[in-house]
This record gives C-alpha cells, sequence and structure tokens, in this order.
C-alpha cells in the first residue's frame, strides 16, 4: 500500500506488529517512547515483544481470524520478520492500514524471486542457478564451478539450509536439501569484506541511510558489527548509491537492510534484502541520532524521518545463548557498554539473546576491550 497520500499516525492511536521477537520488541519500544500504544501477534505466549506491548494476541500468523483481532484495534500494521504468508498480508490489507505492502516481503522470501529482483533493479549478484534434482545441481556445478554454495530458495536463515561445496565429493551431501526443496546454486565470491546498508523510506520517496556496517560472521551467524565499516570511500558511495537506487525501485516503504560481498577491486556484489530492521543495524540504537527501530516507525507513520548521523564509533556484539553466563557477570566491570536483552526464557546454544554495543573513540579501541573481556571465548576473525 504505497500510497503518496498516506495517513499520518500519532501519539495515541496504535501500532500492530506481525512477529513477537526481539525487532518487534525494539520496534514496541520506540514506538511506546513516541506516544504509541502496540498491539502484537504471535504464536508463543509472553514472547520479548508481548512483554513490552499493550495487547497481546496469541495466534498463528496466518491466521486471518488472528489477523482481524490485530488489524481491530490497530491504526498501521507491521511486520518484524520474514516468514510471514504473503497471501495472508494480502488478505489483511483489505482491513486494515498496510504501508509496507507485501510485494517486498513476497521477493524477500524466495532466493529466486529476490536474485530476479536484483537483477532486474541493475545491480550485480553472484552467477546463480536454479536447482531442483541432482542432475541438475552436477549440470550447474559444471557451469558456476567450485567453490559454490547450495541454499533453499524459501526458509533458512543464520546458515541453515545451506551447503557449501568445496568439490565432488561435497556434492552427496546435497541429496537431503534438494529433495525436499527447490534451490539456488551460486558462485562464490570471493569476498573481502561483507557489508550491509540499513535504509529508510517513506512513501513519499524520502529516504535515508545509516553508516554502513561492516559485519564479521561466526559459523554462518552475526557476531559482531564494526561501524564506521573499514572500507575505502569509494566502495561506501557505490554501496550506498545501489542501495538507495534498489529502495527507490522498489517502492519501499519502512526500513530495509541490504546485505553485500565487497571484493579486493572495491566491487559491490548484492546478497540479500530484508525488508525490516536488521541485526546489523542495532548499533543504532546508542550509536546514532536515530536508531533503526525509531526510524521505521517514522517511516510507517508517515513522520519526518530523522537524522541517522554517527554520534561515536561502535563495536555490536550478537549474545548468543552461550555468551549469557559470562556476560551476566561482566556487568559490573563494563564502563560503557550498552547491554540489549531481550527478555527470553531459554538460553539455547546459538540463539540470539541479546547484544552489547560499545561505543568508544574509535573502532580499534573498542575491539581490544571485547578481547581482553574474555566474554566471548571462541575466537573472531577480527
Amino acid at each position: 500500500m504505497n500510497n503518496l497520500h498516506s495517513p499520518v499516525i500519532v501519539p495515541g492511536q496504535t501500532i500492530g506488529i506481525i512477529g513477537g521477537g526481539q525487532l518487534g520488541r525494539m520496534m514496541a519500544i520506540a514506538a511506546k517512547a513516541m506516544g504509541f500504544r502496540v498491539a502484537v501477534l504471535d504464536p508463543t505466549p509472553n514472547g520479548p515483544c508481548a512483554q513490552v506491548a499493550d495487547i497481546e494476541i496469541i495466534g498463528a500468523y496466518d491466521d486471518t481470524e488472528k489477523l482481524q483481532e490485530l488489524a481491530d484495534p490497530s491504526d498501521v500494521i507491521t511486520f518484524e520478520f520474514e516468514n510471514i504468508s504473503s497471501p495472508a498480508l494480502n488478505w489483511l490489507s483489505d482491513y486494515a492500514y498496510l504501508p509496507q505492502g507485501s510485494a517486498l516481503l513476497r521477493i524477500s522470501q524466495n532466493r529466486i524471486a529476490e536474485k530476479t529482483a536484483l537483477k532486474s533493479s541493475g545491480v550485480e549478484v553472484a552467477p546463480y542457478c536454479v536447482i531442483q534434482t541432482l542432475e541438475e545441481l552436477a549440470i550447474g556445478v559444471e557451469k558456476i564451478g567450485f567453490p559454490c554454495v547450495l541454499k533453499t530458495a524459501r526458509g533458512g536463515y543464520d546458515g541453515k539450509g545451506q551447503l557449501v561445496i568445496k568439490n565432488r565429493i561435497d556434492l552427496s551431501r546435497a541429496s537431503d536439501l534438494i529433495q525436499s526443496n527447490v534451490c539456488v546454486l551460486e558462485a562464490w565470491v570471493p569476498y573481502v569484506k561483507e557489508i550491509s546498508v540499513i535504509l529508510t523510506r517513506k512513501a513519499d520517496g524520502e529516504c535515508t541511510c545509516f553508516p554502513i556496517a561492516e559485519n564479521i560472521h561466526q559459523d554462518n551467524i552475526l557476531a559482531q558489527t564494526i561501524v564506521p565499516a573499514r572500507i575505502s570511500e569509494k566502495a561506501a558511495e557505490e554501496a550506498t548509491k545501489q542501495a538507495m537506487m534498489l529502495a527507490e525501485k522498489l517502492e519501499v516503504v519502512g526500513t530495509l537492510a541490504v546485505e553485500m560481498f565487497l571484493t579486493e577491486e572495491d566491487k559491490v556484489i548484492m546478497n540479500e534484502l530484508a525488508p525490516r530492521p536488521h541485526n546489523s543495524g542495532h548499533f543504532t540504537l546508542d550509536a546514532c541520532e536515530t536508531s533503526q527501530f525509531e526510524q521505521h516507525i517514522r517511516a510507517i507513520c508517515n513522520w519526518p524521518l530523522g537524522s541517522t548521523e554517527l554520534l561515536k564509533p561502535v563495536v555490536m556484539m550478537n549474545l548468543l545463548g552461550q555468551h549469557m553466563e559470562n556476560a551476566i557477570t561482566t556487568i559490573p566491570h563494563s564502563l560503557g557498554w550498552k547491554y540489549h536483552i531481550y527478555g527470553k526464557k531459554e538460553a539455547a546454544f546459538n540463539r540470539k539473546m541479546g547484544h552489547i554495543n560499545i561505543l568508544h573513540r574509535n573502532t580499534e579501541e573498542a575491539l581490544m576491550q571485547i578481547e581482553k573481556s574474555r566474554l566471548w571465548k571462541t575466537p573472531l576473525n577480527t
């Protein structure tokens, strides 16, 4: 619903959020600070978002009765992640104000549709082909070469639903993935950095970008985000330019995360889109004049967008389940560290439980603090 005459949602009105995880929680906290009421729909009771919301609705994301129950008190509705039924959102748009629509969500839910949309927008993606059988995989590998990455077209996150294929022996490990999924085979990009651009756009075309984030993953899970990214000015300008072009062509409303690879030659290769606030944008909560969550609320409520100025260099560190015990013990000794804990009951291994923003006069000193803390015992490639 990209309507240039979108209504202005004002304090006292209600924002409905589909999805009750940590992104919904941080959206809700931003919305409450701005004077809004918050309703949330999630299948799990007392989730991170429900703990700070005014109205909790327990139900499946594609349950039209529950979606109607969310729509009834809500003056605008948004979502916190991609695994929502786009047909259900289409149905919901007839009963509620849904400024983001469902088109971009539908694209981001399917890697084939996503890559098609990226190429059509004029940006570069890694060579790829669609795989449905082991025979097609063999042909695809001959075409693309080793190493390459096999990914399920739908679903998968934090490395799930993916297989790196380095040689012919690895091909035998792909059968389970292919038998139950349509897949995409991508060429391995010889990148030197993984970066992301977090931007926010309104229906009238107003658009802002946050400082570019440099992302470091461990076991396919984001471990740390470094801002400012340690990249050239040329690369930063190109990444921002391409992200802004994508936002315009895809008619984005709200916050969009554009994940990219950066090669040694400063070439930007697009990887994935996320049409909502993103883990790599959590640094904005403490290090920017406006956070990605406040900016998202501003966009869907048709308020002027805030300044995205970086106030201080920052390193964001994810807290996974295995870090939580140490994280609690470091609190008395971590001067200036900004803790954000998500309110999840079970601290399971590799489950995102929170994050810490470490602000310093430069990121190298922040990284030294992290190393000395020993909180994250598994070494990170910094």
